[in-house]
């Protein structure tokens, strides 16, 4: 039976947005310590905006009152569907090399840039107004993410980032096409 030799965890310097990686969660990489936070750091606030942007777009979602509520209701949730399904995907990438991720939702609000809107009611067109800016603000993250990506080498994280920003662009167009229905 073969034995296989695990390589010592890598050492982590000190996070900007979660603290040094403790050594039992240390997972070895060959990105290097560097590079695993530099990654860590930019994609642990994308993991904050989904969880935030996701709680907005169901808010939005269960506050709806339009005369086209169906379609507006509908696209909201299947739009909070695809922004939730990103947070486990970039969360585990994050901890695959090598760093450490989202523990509360205070942690969440300490790094999110998704705006919060507590308002009690909100006309349909400035939902989707506001949407739009959210995703369109998304989207330029993810690309900046994506540039510490590929100056790291780490061409997995990368690769999510494209086909997410192109799921981000895609809510972006089919709000702005909504929007242009209630504009008529």
């Amino acid at each position: 039976m073969a034995t296989t030799t695990l390589q010592k965890p890598i050492e982590t310097p000190k996070s900007k947005t979660g603290g040094k990686t403790p050594r039992q969660l240390s997972v070895p990489t060959d990105l290097g310590a560097k590079a695993s936070q530099e990654i860590s750091d930019a994609i642990n606030p994308l993991i904050a905006d989904a969880f935030a942007l996701y709680i907005k777009t169901k808010n939005y979602h269960w506050h709806l009152a339009s005369s086209h509520f169906r379609d507006y209701h509908l696209m909201f949730d299947e739009h909070a569907e695809q922004i939730f399904a990103t947070i486990d995907v970039l969360a585990e990438r994050v901890r695959k090399i090598g760093g450490t991720t989202i523990r509360s939702v205070g942690h969440v609000a300490s790094l999110q840039t998704v705006k919060d809107n507590d308002e009690e009611f909100v006309t349909p067109f400035d939902m989707i107004s506001d949407l739009i800016e959210e995703n369109k603000n998304m989207a330029a993250n993810m690309r900046k993410a994506h540039d510490v990506c590929d100056d790291n080498k780490d061409v997995a994280t990368a690769s999510f980032l494209e086909v997410f920003i192109d799921e981000t662009e895609r809510r972006t167009w089919f709000l702005y096409e909504a929007a242009q229905r209630d504009a008529d």
